[in-house]
């Protein structure tokens, strides 16, 4: 009979309703904040977008809010974009994978793997002076010192252990079963990387993508090190003196109001929505 009663009676467990609407309101929370901030966001934003139109892509950095163009600013965030992809993705991805399916579990791979996670505490400012002192000085013959260039390396550099971390953790993820029914029919170690590991594990290597690429794209503080221009920038181009949307942001929200219909708050808000 207590058995029977304790199958067919459905016991409210209070505790975990109390945890299902605690974390409930913290999600609601979390999207009403980030909508409010999109909102704030958006609406001086829009005014730029209807005055402005396609001009505001394609007109260069000026001197007058109602003037100015973000153009520098978009290529030089699209060169790091490509750096990004080219150089710290593939690498990354390469590093986690010797890491999780080839070292053995030494001391010494440990110690590698603890180092890559503490540099991905590293305050970007530190990158930014890195950059700076390797890619601006000392390969200055190759990079032509404080230019797109460096500043796509610089920032490749800088994300690189949130891409080691976040494809070893999606790797380390796959079920062992699916490697060894791999071994089980005479797959090699390559083998059953390629076939089995890598495309279960692909969601989270590209949720580590896409967080790496977001925060190269954001980071102001190693360009700033690294000379990025705020003011009139005639030329753009992989080794001339270079900005970013980050940068435009920056410089144009601290600007004081000229009282005008479209302001630099208008600006600077206009600029982060096309860099969301």
């Amino acid at each position: 009979d207590q058995v029977e009663r304790q199958l067919t009676t459905r016991d409210r467990n209070v505790g975990g309703l109390v945890l299902n609407a605690a974390l409930l309101f913290a999600l609601l929370f979390t999207l009403a904040v980030i909508f409010t901030l999109l909102f704030r966001l958006i609406e001086p934003a829009l005014i730029v977008f209807r005055e402005r139109g396609f001009s505001f892509f394609t007109d260069s950095i000026g001197s007058e809010p109602s003037e100015v163009g973000i153009w520098p600013g978009l290529y030089g965030s699209f060169v790091i974009a490509i750096g990004v992809l080219v150089l710290a993705i593939p690498t990354g991805v390469a590093a986690a994978i010797y890491l999780e399916e080839y070292a053995a579990p030494t001391r010494l791979n440990q110690f590698v793997m603890v180092n890559i996670r503490n540099l991905a505490g590293v305050p970007a400012v530190l990158y930014g002076v890195l950059g700076l002192i390797i890619f601006a000085q000392w390969l200055d013959p190759l990079t032509g010192g404080k230019t797109t260039l460096a500043a796509a390396l610089t920032l490749a550099v800088l994300v690189l252990p949130v891409v080691i971390i976040t494809s070893a953790e999606a790797i380390r993820a796959v079920p062992q079963s699916l490697r060894e029914a791999g071994y089980g029919v005479g797959a090699t170690r390559w083998e059953v990387t390629r076939d089995e590991v890598l495309p279960y594990a692909a969601p989270g290597i590209l949720t580590g993508t896409m967080l790496s690429l977001a925060r190269a794209l954001g980071e102001a503080a190693p360009l700033i090190l690294l000379g990025a221009v705020t003011g009139l920038l005639p030329k753009t181009g992989l080794t001339d003196k270079f900005s970013a949307l980050p940068m435009l942001i920056f410089s144009w929200s601290w600007r004081p109001p000229k009282g005008e219909e479209l302001d630099w708050t208008n600006v600077a808000a206009a600029t982060g929505v096309v860099l969301l």
